[in-house]
């Protein structure tokens, strides 16, 4: 296991390089120019400079090849450069959003999972009954509304209807724990709804196949009761693809959170990227993107040795 560890972060070294040059490059693509949107503010130093001048600055005069070399080598120092309008280092603001997006991202997944799973195995158990036929009702229901379409609706009709709506003032964790999780419910909710609905599928349909299999009618046959055949028999085996699907998943649950953000006013990362692209910030968003990328590798990496938790004869060397 734990050279099959270090072989695996090993490999993710040149799926990194790969990735940030496409980050880099990609980022600079993006229409518009930031000089001219510096220059077109009225900001008193920025009219001082000429457009030679401000571009010098900010070190966007030299080739793109020169420029990413630079950006390599200061990332590799844990230096992701500085944000182009405020100047306050990237890994700084990094580190003060990812928190945020990470405990939505959680509680996003756990809401998924808790929904999923018992429905999911509920609606196996009962096939074709009327609870299996609502379970899947409802899970397309929940595919075929978007998730941003769900959050605009739960900030705007209960504030018309009752006059409520959901905190957009941020509490910190550890400043109020209890606000701070009443707050993030909703807007987690909204976002797991869409992973809880594939994942429902998929346990529903895994745990019909495993339920088929010869040892669990051998498994019926001993006389052992519901609970313990579905828990201990049938459950784990038919767990490997849903985890599968969830760390498929992961890339969607990430890209989700940038609109939820939006609509629930949360500082994440995803409201730090969308300022970014506004204003075309290219440190900051290349930033965003590496970490975003560096954990979607990391929680496949994740997915990939729970294989072994859940299924003894996987052996990872």
């Amino acid at each position: 296991m734990r050279a099959y560890t270090l072989r695996r972060l090993l490999a993710l070294l040149p799926t990194l390089f790969i990735a940030s040059l496409i980050v880099f490059i990609t980022v600079r693509m993006i229409p518009g120019d930031v000089i001219d949107m510096m220059l077109s503010q009225n900001d008193i130093s920025a009219d001082k400079l000429s457009r030679d001048q401000l571009t010098a600055a900010l070190g966007l005069d030299r080739p793109m090849l020169e420029q990413y070399l630079i950006w390599v080598s200061s990332m590799l120092r844990g230096d992701l450069g500085a944000s182009l309008w405020q100047g306050t280092p990237v890994t700084e603001m990094l580190l003060a959003r990812l928190p945020v997006t990470f405990e939505l991202g959680l509680l996003a997944l756990l809401v998924a999972l808790a929904l999923a799973l018992p429905i999911g195995i509920y609606s196996a158990i009962r096939q074709d009954s009327a609870g299996d036929f609502f379970a899947r009702s409802f899970a397309i229901l929940l595919l075929a509304v978007p998730s941003f379409w769900l959050g605009t609706m739960v900030m705007v009709f209960p504030s018309i209807w009752w006059g409520w709506s959901p905190e957009v003032a941020h509490v910190k964790f550890f400043d109020d724990p209890v606000q701070n999780i009443k707050q993030m419910m909703v807007p987690a909710a909204v976002l797991g709804a869409a992973l809880a609905a594939v994942t429902m599928r998929m346990t529903r349909t895994m745990m019909l196949e495993v339920l088929r299999q010869d040892y669990i009618r051998t498994a019926w046959a001993k006389g052992l009761n519901e609970p313990l055949v579905v828990t201990r028999h049938a459950l784990r085996n038919a767990l490997i693809p849903v985890v599968t699907l969830i760390g498929l998943q992961a890339p969607l649950l990430i890209g989700g959170a940038v609109i939820i953000e939006q609509i629930f006013v949360i500082p994440g990362m995803g409201l730090l990227l969308l300022e970014a692209v506004t204003q075309r910030d290219y440190p900051v968003i290349a930033g965003v993107f590496l970490v975003v990328g560096v954990a979607v590798m990391l929680i496949n990496l994740v997915v990939d040795l729970s294989y072994g938790l859940l299924d003894p004869r996987v052996r990872h060397r």
